[in-house]
């Protein structure tokens, strides 16, 4: 088994608390939300290292002269699955040891005194202009593609225009001092997007409570294989909450597989890895964590649905 060989007895595979001094790569400018999501797993405290590319974003991760780790997006719920970085998960040799799921708030933002008559551009990354359509069309305003949400909160700081507004995250308005005049301008209330949370693996150590694990096999491809080791999870009380399929570069068209699975204990966990050992080929493990915020999720989902049913 690669990456981290299982031996029987519990390994050391989770993050050394030492927040003060984090530092994290992430893709995008400061206030961006891979910097929200960085604080919500690590504190007010943690700083950045920003990226323009989520390859960099693994580079710097690896480089213990340069950051702790890093901090990537891999999934959002309602553009589904990041796939290219799940491939740079694969081939980056880093331990996932947490995950955070972050509500995308969209804000308009614009500098201090400016009034809605004022505005005549928006500006801000073209999924966020997208995510918005529902209150943008209510207005005449042209609307400019940026790179990134909070690079375009950071420009209307900048040039300090009354006429241009950006849209981003409050991080990004709290960050470059802007006015929030319109919040949560985004159509669809429940956009959620996930993020790993990375990290040498000669830098992590046990964590209390891990009750999630991210893996990656495949099989012999034979007529069952599959089901096969669905089974065997399924069988030990385990909880398979993703299954990703990937092509094999060089293979006639045959596929390894990402799963998230939950669990009760780290030893159900290893129990089943043990069991489907035999069965599957190349398994890694990219690490054992605790599950992110998912109750808070779940609890903002039926929020949206309620206030929804009583429009």
């Amino acid at each position: 088994m690669n990456k981290q060989q299982h031996t029987g007895s519990i390994p050391d595979i989770s993050l050394k608390p030492n927040a003060a001094t984090h530092k994290v790569s992430i893709q995008g400018f400061e206030g961006c939300f891979h910097q929200e999501a960085a604080r919500n797993f690590f504190g007010k405290s943690v700083g950045v290292v920003c990226c323009s590319t989520f390859k960099e974003v693994i580079d710097i991760a690896k480089n213990k002269k340069e950051s702790n780790g890093g901090v990537m997006a891999i999934e959002n719920s309602i553009a589904g699955s990041i796939l290219p970085n799940y491939n740079l998960l694969q081939k980056s040799n880093l331990t996932i040891v947490g995950e955070v799921y972050l509500q995308i708030n969209q804000h308009l933002m614009v500098n201090p005194g400016v009034q809605l008559a004022d505005i005549r551009e928006v500006h801000s990354h073209p999924m966020a202009i997208q995510q918005c359509f529902g209150f943008l069309d209510k207005h005449n305003w042209k609307l400019v593609e940026k790179e990134d949400t909070a690079l375009s909160a950071k420009q209307v700081h900048q040039h300090r225009s009354k006429h241009v507004a950006a849209i981003a995250s409050k991080l990004a308005a709290e960050i470059y001092g802007l006015d929030i005049i319109a919040p949560n301008i985004h159509t669809l209330k429940n956009n959620y997007t996930r993020f790993l949370i990375l990290q040498r693996e000669e830098d992590v150590q046990l964590i209390d409570g891990a009750n999630k694990a991210s893996i990656n096999f495949h099989t012999d491809h034979s007529k069952g294989s599959l089901a096969k080791v669905l089974t065997h999870i399924a069988d030990e009380g385990i909880n398979l909450s993703k299954l990703q399929s990937f092509p094999i570069p060089g293979s006639d068209f045959k596929y390894s597989f990402h799963a998230d699975v939950e669990f009760n204990s780290l030893e159900q966990f290893y129990k089943v890895i043990k069991k489907i050992e035999p069965i599957t080929e190349d398994i890694k493990i990219y690490g054992v964590y605790k599950n992110g915020n998912l109750p808070v999720l779940h609890h903002a989902l039926k929020q949206d649905a309620k206030a929804s049913l009583q429009k």
